[in-house]
């Protein structure tokens, strides 16, 4: 616990010192057990502030850090993708997901662009081809509302589609160093901010992967 308590300093406002608290929390979540001396302390403060507010379950977090760890099965989620725009090209992010009606409401709604409404369309089909009009009960609503939620996101489960905010990393001599958490309306540029400002000084080589901004 003392050579990581040199790792970083972090005091509440009435000067109270956080860090064994954040460490204590780091090693209870199992960060320090899949990534010690590879997590940042901006992605610690951002799975304990989630934590704390009880927005987020950090153990999702961890959970997408073990798959790219490889000590865990492949995820659910989609699989990472290198960033290949400035200003966080270089960079890689894995998906993970959030806790929340709003998570459930964005994957529902791709499922639903991605594969559509199978029963009733089949429904649909045979209705057509049998020249025959039908209408539909309330038992054939109550099916329709299973595929659009239930079989909708079991299809997404089953292909490994499932969509979430950000897990952002670097790689760098065939390891993996994690950055930060990162939501898709943040805005690139702010978290690059961050990441400049607590990353770069705790693991001074993204220098060598960030690209370069332009004025």
């Amino acid at each position: 616990m003392t050579e990581r308590t040199l790792w970083f300093t972090a005091r509440q406002p009435d000067g109270t010192d956080m860090a064994p608290e954040l460490l204590r929390f780091g090693e209870s979540i199992g960060l320090e057990r899949v990534a010690r001396g590879r997590y940042s302390l901006l992605l610690l403060l951002g799975l304990f502030g989630g934590a704390q507010s009880r927005t987020q379950n950090p153990a999702k977090v961890v959970r997408e850090i073990e798959v790219l760890e490889g000590v865990r099965g492949a995820s659910n989620l989609k699989s990472e993708t290198q960033f290949d725009r400035v200003p966080l090209k270089g960079l890689w992010h894995k998906h993970y997901l959030q806790d929340g009606l709003s998570s459930m409401a964005r994957n529902l709604r791709k499922g639903m662009h991605r594969n559509g409404l199978p029963w009733l369309e089949q429904q649909v089909a045979e209705a057509e081809a049998s020249g025959k009009e039908r209408f539909l009960s309330a038992k054939d609503c109550e099916r329709i509302a299973y595929d659009a939620v239930v079989s909708n996101w079991e299809r997404l489960v089953q292909d490994s589609a499932l969509t979430g905010e950000w897990l952002i990393y670097a790689k760098h001599h065939g390891k993996n160093y994690y950055l930060c958490l990162g939501e898709h309306a943040t805005g690139d540029a702010v978290l690059r901010r961050q990441i400049n400002a607590v990353c770069l000084q705790e693991f001074p080589f993204l220098s060598q992967i960030l690209h370069p901004l332009t004025e």
